[in-house]
């Protein structure tokens, strides 16, 4: 799907760029598969902000996906490509043959009318999903499971894919969007194909205004802030003050480590750097 500049009438004009949104088929959500959803502002139960540069942005609606792909066996056809707020890809309507609806994350070259199924031993189609165990070797694989009936976890977002690369005993090894090569159960399920709307990385937002539509808000580095505010803030003129690159708080940035999950080292076979 390409990308829509515009005519350069203000400044922030001149750098954006949109979607074409040409594979949209539907514009309203289905209203059996909506949600409400609370927005925190980056805020705790105490009111404290814990998430950083989150509030504001225009209202959503909570569209319910699909991730754990427990329909098995039982076909459905492709209703319709929309349009989720909440999310980077694009999701697809499901009918199935038993005429009950659910939404998925919709992989690249899926379009309205095709049928698609979940199980064991289904054919290799973008939008099926299957045991690990059942794909071949080289297969572009997204929204995979770590723990059976958990329901996928990795590489969901736009243009995401991860590549099925060996299988070794009860597990099979997996390159990530990232680079890491990591094990994973062989009875996990995984659906095929690469996720659909690739060019989202391209887009330009342009203004600052439009960020404040996604609900970001600004922010400010640490060079601008007072030496009570941040360890980089204070001193004369633009300086960043000789020590290392850290947050308000003091925690080391741009390669410390701060991965807290030893017991699951063990399924890392190759780190992404």
């Amino acid at each position: 799907m390409p990308t829509k500049s515009y005519k350069p009438t203000s400044p922030g004009i001149r750098t954006l760029t949109t979607l074409t949104f040409d594979e949209i088929t539907k514009t309203e959500p289905e209203k059996s598969l909506v949600a409400p959803i609370k927005r925190t502002g980056g805020r705790n139960f105490y009111g404290r902000v814990t998430s950083r540069w989150m509030g504001g942005g225009h209202k959503r609606a909570y569209r319910v996906i699909d991730f754990k792909r427990d329909k098995r066996g039982v076909p459905a056809r492709v209703a319709a490509i929309e349009y989720d707020p909440n999310r980077s890809g694009r999701i697809a309507l499901l009918n199935y043959l038993d005429g009950e609806k659910r939404y998925i994350l919709a992989p690249l070259d899926l379009k309205v009318g095709d049928t698609i199924i979940a199980g064991d031993g289904v054919d290799i189609r973008p939008g099926n999903a299957m045991p690990l165990r059942s794909i071949p070797l080289g297969t572009f694989i997204h929204n995979i499971e770590l723990k059976v009936g958990r329901g996928g976890q990795m590489a969901r977002s736009a243009g995401g894919y991860a590549q099925l690369m060996a299988k070794e005993g009860e597990y099979a090894q997996i390159k990530l969007p990232s680079g890491e090569v990591r094990m994973v159960w062989q009875d996990c399920y995984a659906c095929i194909g690469q996720l659909g709307n690739i060019e989202h990385e391209n887009v330009s937002i342009g203004k600052a205004g439009r960020s404040r539509w996604l609900g970001r808000l600004p922010r400010v580095r640490g060079v601008a802030m007072n030496p009570v505010d941040h360890p980089h803030g204070g001193g004369e003129g633009k300086s960043k003050g000789g020590n290392h690159p850290q947050s308000p708080w003091g925690v080391p940035t741009k390669g410390f480590k701060t991965r807290r999950r030893k017991e699951t080292d063990k399924y890392i076979v190759s780190r992404r750097k």
